[in-house]
């Protein structure tokens, strides 16, 4: 056996779908057409991400909009002005915001689970939005007759079943995106963000067995979109100790762009508790060198000094386009570092006898 490794989720579109969208918003596509685009590109990624190795696949969330708001199609209680996020090169992304209640999914998870496994002959992995990512679009002023109260019921409500549904369509394991864990230390150095965050992700994850948790992971990281981050400059160590009050069993954790990587790993060593397992970044998704699989073999090595085998695994410092536009790293990159990933995970399993 090897040490574990499973990607992030996303993978850069390939340019007939990216045109494609753009022709079907200018109303020069039809929606048929469209359809068999991205039913090409999840085809393709699949058999790409299965060419490369991988014991785990997923769709490459070739179908989404974007990691956040997926959850959003369709909705006809959202305007776009909502919470605007800075990225450290100057650009933004900006959050919808809630008009009306009540708050409800226009597609789950499951969906996109349910068409991967079309085409999928290795386990599918699938990553979804946290309650609390989505809780920034009840806005400050509020909803006319719609509590705060009675939106928060509403989103857990629907974060558990978009879980649940993933399990039911028959997801191996499930990814909680939580990026926005680091950012919250940045908005509010307190950390009383980031605790209603852990407070409330755990409300959802109460709904789950201990062995459903066992399948239930989360990711963290400062962002990444168009080779920039939002929060990088927040030290880990104001989001590990909380992190890991989460109610998950697998953490999959930024690493590889890290300026002082021992430091996070010393400070994971200090706060990791029993049956947690710690998927380590080993690819800088920012980076458009491809890492060579020695150099992961190496940075793998050397989180072992810090982390249990038994609780270590590798994974990507985060997806490779979060967003559909973001197209700052060529497919190709995407599947060739994921390879080397591969490649250097068996490397270090080897000489960890493991």
């Amino acid at each position: 056996m090897t040490l574990p490794t499973e990607s992030i989720g996303s993978i850069p579109r390939p340019p007939a779908l990216l045109e494609g969208i753009e022709q079907f918003r200018l109303g020069k596509l039809s929606q048929a057409k469209l359809d068999a685009l991205y039913e090409d590109a999840l085809k393709d990624t699949i058999a790409r991400l299965e060419a490369t190795g991988s014991p785990v696949i997923s769709d490459g969330e070739q179908t989404k909009s974007s990691f956040a708001t997926y959850p959003l199609l369709n909705l006809t209680n959202i305007a776009a002005d909502g919470v605007t996020i800075p990225f450290e090169d100057g650009h933004t992304r900006q959050l919808p915001k809630l008009t009306a209640g009540p708050f409800k999914y226009g597609i789950h998870a499951g969906a996109y689970v349910k068409a991967a496994k079309r085409y999928a002959h290795k386990p599918i992995k699938e990553a979804v939005i946290s309650a609390s990512a989505l809780s920034l679009l009840y806005p400050a002023e509020g909803v006319p007759g719609y509590s705060r109260e009675a939106f928060i019921t509403d989103l857990i409500q629907e974060t558990v079943a978009d879980i649940r549904g993933c399990f039911e369509a028959g997801a191996y394991h499930v990814q909680i995106d939580f990026t926005e864990g680091r950012l919250s230390v940045k908005l509010d150095p307190s950390k009383k963000l980031l605790q209603d965050f852990i407070d409330l992700n755990n409300r959802v994850l109460s709904h789950f067995t201990i062995e459903e948790r066992k399948r239930i992971g989360v990711h963290t990281c400062p962002g990444g979109d168009h080779d920039s981050t939002h929060s990088a400059d927040v030290d880990y160590a104001d989001l590990i100790p909380d992190l890991f009050k989460l109610d998950a069993t697998n953490f999959y954790m930024q690493l590889a762009s890290e300026k002082n990587p021992e430091q996070v790993l010393g400070i994971i060593k200090n706060h990791l508790k029993p049956g947690q397992r710690i998927y380590v970044g080993v690819i800088d998704v920012i980076n458009p060198d491809v890492e060579e699989p020695e150099q992961v073999r190496d940075r793998i090595l050397q989180a072992a000094d810090y982390i249990p085998v038994a609780q270590l695994g590798t994974t990507d410092d985060c997806g490779f386009s979060p967003f559909e536009d973001d197209t700052s790293t060529g497919r190709d990159t995407a599947f060739a570092k994921i390879k080397s990933r591969i490649i250097g995970t068996e490397l270090a399993s080897k000489i960890l006898n493991c």
